[in-house]
C-alpha cells in the first residue's frame, strides 16, 4: 500500500483500535518503568496502552495524519507521549536507546538489526505481524510483507526468545492465534547488570 493510501486510511479511521495481542496476552512481562518505542505506531493503540501503564513512550510513524490523531487521543486521555514523523525505509534509524520496543503489523527486514541495536541491555522486543501461512485474507497479500515459517526467530537472532507463538495451519484452524506470529525477546544483559523491573499485575 502506498504512503498516500495509508494516509487516506488513517484519515478515514475512527480511532486507534485495540492494542496488539502480543501486548494484551503478555502484559505481565512489561517493565514497570523505562523508555518505550512504538515503531510504525499508526494511530497508536500500543502507545496509549504503554503510556497508561507509566512508561515513557515515543511513537514513530511516517504518517502525519496518524500522529495527529494519536496526539489528540493522548491529550484526551491525559497521557504524555512523544511522536516523531519519520520514514525509516528512507531515513536513518535515530541513535536512541529503549528499554522496550513494540512493532505490530509492520515488516521491513532491513530494520531488524537497527531495532536490536536500539534496545538497552536487558531490553525487550514485543513483535507481532502477519505470516505466509494464513487461514484468511487478513493482512497483506504481498509475500514481501509476510513472515516465512519461524522467520521472526531468525530476524532477531541476537536476542534471547522469551515467548514465541506461530500456530500456522496446525489443528483446528478456526480457533487460536492464527495468521500472525508473535515474538517477545530480550537483549542479553551485560555482566553484572540487573534485569529490568517488571510491573506487578
Amino acid at each position: 500500500m502506498s504512503n498516500q493510501r495509508w494516509q487516506q486510511q488513517y484519515l478515514n479511521s475512527d480511532g486507534p483500535g485495540a492494542p496488539a495481542e502480543v501486548l494484551l496476552q503478555n502484559q505481565h512481562l512489561l517493565p514497570a518503568k523505562g523508555k518505550a518505542l512504538d515503531l510504525a505506531c499508526g494511530i497508536g493503540a500500543n502507545t496509549l496502552f504503554l503510556a497508561d501503564r507509566g512508561l515513557n513512550c515515543q511513537a514513530w510513524d511516517f504518517s502525519s495524519v496518524a500522529l495527529e490523531k494519536l496526539d489528540a487521543c493522548a491529550r484526551e486521555q491525559q497521557l504524555s507521549i512523544q511522536t516523531k514523523e519519520i520514514d525509516l525505509e528512507r531515513e536513518p534509524f535515530p541513535d536512541q536507546r529503549f528499554d522496550l520496543i513494540v512493532v505490530a503489523h509492520y515488516l521491513h527486514r532491513p530494520l531488524c538489526e537497527a531495532i536490536c541495536r536500539a534496545l538497552n541491555p536487558g531490553g525487550l522486543l514485543f513483535y507481532q505481524t502477519f505470516c505466509q501461512q494464513k487461514t484468511s485474507d487478513q493482512g497483506p497479500s504481498n509475500p514481501q510483507f509476510l513472515l516465512a515459517e519461524n522467520e521472526l526467530l531468525t530476524l532477531f537472532q541476537p536476542l534471547q526468545p522469551v515467548v514465541y507463538r506461530e500456530e500456522r495451519l496446525i489443528g483446528t484452524v478456526s480457533e487460536g492465534f492464527r495468521n500472525q506470529a508473535m515474538l517477545i525477546a530480550q537483549k542479553p544483559l551485560l555482566a553484572g547488570e540487573e534485569p529490568i523491573e517488571v510491573k506487578p499485575t
